[in-house]
């Protein structure tokens, strides 16, 4: 008789597929997602629409996301993790392809939606993935180098785009970024290895939808985490949506080709996601968490300053803190949740992560634009302070933040 599985250890095989296997789904998925964001500025030029306007087609496909995470969770139930993450992929390439194909506003953020939603396959299933497949004492520090990969996803996205929209148009930047995911797409499918920790959801037996969901929705301690996500999450976007526009104009005005430069800050958030995870593992999650959001607040309050040096080292600052934030949270949700509901768990926090994206990400728009940088600034930090405060009232105590 064989032994249970217990999860792939670091070190053998199965598990260096694993984790460089989702990594590129990592990349296929988040490059797609933010592909539009390096050239707003072109899109609002070509299309004679307004900054906060350009911003709704990375706001429809984070939208699409969230709204698309719990139904993906329930069908990765049925068929699989695997197969239920490549089916998104494969799908969203399809219509990145066709997204640069439209003449107005209207048919891009389509698109865009329907691109999100089926990219919301990806984190809504990768971390029950990989809480089932690998050994729960090196849970946190692959879902680090999971995070990682999505960071590496967004920089590419966003440097293929913004390099390539700069000398052909935004919309040979988003088909530049489409060629890449399929490469992508292709590696994760060779790569990742079978599911063994998963079980398929027997049709018609245990609880229904709206209970599997209520279940996490009951728990303070998720509602928290899930909070991170949607603040958080939601000040980062908006930074890195308008901060292009912000530096166009004086005192910097910075060339678009520089901007673009810009987000090789996200090599910063590739560095912190799996440090994070590590000392994680180290001294556990809850102080983490509190000291990323902390350097993602010192960030924000250098992007105020009028010096391009001091603006650089804040977005490398906020970048970091950032997905060190993202990489705790994102682990903490499934290695807390009751195991018969991991998935619609995971899904949650991506609800709430990708809501705060579409929601803060125009919103924060219309707050630089009617009244300014510095207004801007401070609601990141409202928000910034708003979930280390709700971080401190209910996740101290929580078991799952000591390890």
């Amino acid at each position: 008789m064989s032994e249970p599985f217990t999860g792939h250890a670091p070190g053998s095989r199965e598990y260096r597929r694993l984790i460089i296997g989702l990594f590129f789904a990592g990349v296929a998925t988040f490059a797609q997602l933010y592909a539009t964001q390096a050239v707003l500025p072109q899109i609002a030029s070509d299309l004679r629409i307004g900054p906060a306007s350009a911003a709704l087609s990375v706001s429809a496909a984070t939208l699409g996301l969230a709204a698309a995470v719990v139904p993906w969770s329930m069908v990765a139930d049925r068929i699989g993790r695997i197969p239920a993450m490549a089916t998104g992929v494969i799908i969203a390439t399809v219509l990145g392809i066709c997204a640069p194909l439209s003449d107005g506003i209207l048919p891009l953020l389509i698109l865009r939606l329907g691109e999100g939603i089926a990219l919301g396959a990806v984190p809504a299933v990768a971390l029950a993935y990989l809480s089932e497949e690998v050994r729960s004492s090196h849970a946190a520090a692959a879902a680090g180098s999971y995070i990682a990969g999505t960071t590496l996803g967004g920089l590419t996205g966003r440097l293929v785009a913004g390099g390539i929209g700069e000398a052909g148009g935004w919309r040979a930047g988003v088909w530049g970024v489409a060629a890449v995911c399929i490469v992508c797409a292709v590696l994760f499918l060779w790569l990742t290895p079978r599911a063994r920790g998963f079980l398929p959801a027997a049709r018609g037996g245990g609880p229904g939808i709206l209970a599997r969901l209520l279940r996490p929705l009951r728990s303070a301690p998720q509602l928290a985490v899930y909070a991170q996500g949607f603040l958080l999450m939601g000040a980062f976007v908006a930074v890195y949506n308008y901060l292009g526009f912000h530096l166009a104009a004086p005192p910097f005005l910075l060339p678009a080709w520089l901007v673009t430069l810009l987000f090789v800050a996200y090599l910063a958030g590739t560095v912190s996601s799996p440090w994070a995870g590590s000392l994680a593992s180290r001294f556990g999650r809850f102080p983490v968490l509190l000291v990323s959001i902390g350097v993602t607040a010192s960030g924000a309050v250098l992007l105020a300053m009028p010096t391009t040096g001091l603006v650089l080292t804040g977005l490398v600052l906020f970048t970091a803190g950032f997905f060190g934030a993202h990489a705790i949270a994102s682990g903490w949700v499934p290695t807390d949740a009751d195991p018969a509901v991991r998935a619609q768990a995971s899904s949650l926090y991506y609800f709430g992560y990708y809501a705060g994206s579409s929601l803060f990400g125009w919103i924060l728009g219309l707050v630089f634009g009617g009244l300014g940088w510095e207004w801007f600034i401070a609601g990141i930090l409202t928000m910034c302070a708003a979930s280390a405060v709700i971080a401190a009232i209910a996740l101290r105590a929580s078991p799952s933040g000591r390890v």
